[in-house]
């Protein structure tokens, strides 16, 4: 059976997937969720194998909630009602769509095609659309305590792993993010995000001041007053980014 979870802020169109769901061999819908914060909560507890996946949802969109899980990721199918955009990335790069109003057939297609995917191959093609120009995820869906926060990207000061768990830090506040920085580093805008060293993401624009250090590496200190470690390898790199084009 492929365990199928349903994600869509409007109940008729998770009842009509729902529906034609029933009809199709080996599909067992184990669940649904109204919003992103829903969605990473349900994929955590129940491990679905399929997703059906909302582009348009308020307060996180799927190709945010997509960003936020780890690798390896359910097989995804997204369902928009209007965004061409995407739906030309989704082709480009072999994810699977469900243009809204979903037809029976279309679905058929859709979920024969997920199941022909093999995990990397899914994994891999979700990660080049959530990374495609246009969708860079720009909120992510952190955990503090026992509850989700949908934190936007300007909201980031930088990204650090911490005995092989991935912490998101704001000024404020610290959170735990699913994905691991290899992840994050394939899925993060680079126009925003530069990976200082194996052990920490920073947010470009909280950046106050570079101070190199003996040896070639050196260290970030961020407006917070946070300081990071750059390592010798990246330092050029983050001078160069820095500086930005000549």
């Amino acid at each position: 059976m492929i365990r199928t979870l349903l994600v869509d802020d409007e109940r008729p169109a998770r009842d009509r997937l729902r529906q034609m769901l029933t009809a199709l061999p080996d599909m067992e819908v184990v669940g649904e969720a109204t919003d992103g914060v829903e969605a990473i909560e349900q994929i955590a507890a129940l491990r679905p194998d399929l997703i059906f996946l909302d582009i348009q949802m308020p307060g996180c969109s799927g190709l945010e909630v997509a960003a936020s899980l780890p690798s390896p990721r359910p097989r995804v199918i997204f369902c928009t009602a209007f965004d061409q955009y995407a739906i030309d990335a989704f082709e480009l790069h072999a994810v699977d769509y469900l243009l809204k109003p979903v037809t029976r057939a279309r679905l058929g297609r859709a979920v024969e095609h997920a199941r022909s995917l093999t995990p990397d191959n899914a994994d891999d093609a979700l990660n080049r659309v959530v990374h495609s120009d246009r969708l860079y995820p720009r909120r992510f869906l952190a955990k503090r305590g026992n509850k989700f926060r949908v934190v936007s990207q300007g909201e980031i000061c930088y990204f650090e792993s911490e005995e092989g768990l991935t912490k998101l830090c704001t000024r404020e506040h610290e959170y735990w993010v699913q994905p691991t920085l290899a992840d994050l580093e394939t899925r993060l805008n680079p126009a925003f995000f530069f990976r200082l060293s194996r052990s920490s993401i920073v947010n470009l624009n909280e950046v106050l001041e570079v101070v190199p250090l003996t040896g070639g590496h050196g260290e970030v200190i961020l407006k917070s007053g946070a300081r990071l470690e750059v390592s010798r390898r990246r330092m050029k790199d983050l001078l160069d980014t820095l500086e930005g084009p000549k």
